[in-house]
């Protein structure tokens, strides 16, 4: 199963609208989802404090800042195939 990560942090409007993306993908095209808050981890932090939320597809990042639907089940099907 694919691994999606979101990197977020408390009280970004994107990243909570990212993760309602990612969740209502989700519901009918399963993957892992793993909500990472950039704020618990100095070295995160510091990589991706102006870019939250970032989204990783299979340890890879795919996007940052928005993300829709058809975007990212495009990127789910290209895993799937490689």
């Amino acid at each position: 199963m694919i691994t999606v990560t979101l990197y977020t942090r408390a009280g970004c409007h994107l990243c909570d609208d990212a993760k309602a993306v990612l969740e209502a993908v989700r519901a009918d095209d399963p993957f892992a989802l793993a909500v990472v808050d950039i704020d618990s981890d100095p070295a995160l932090r510091a990589r991706y404090t102006d870019e939250v939320p970032v989204i990783a597809v299979a340890g890879r990042k795919a996007f940052k800042y928005r993300l829709t639907a058809d975007e990212l089940r495009a990127r789910l099907a290209r895993e799937r195939a490689a």
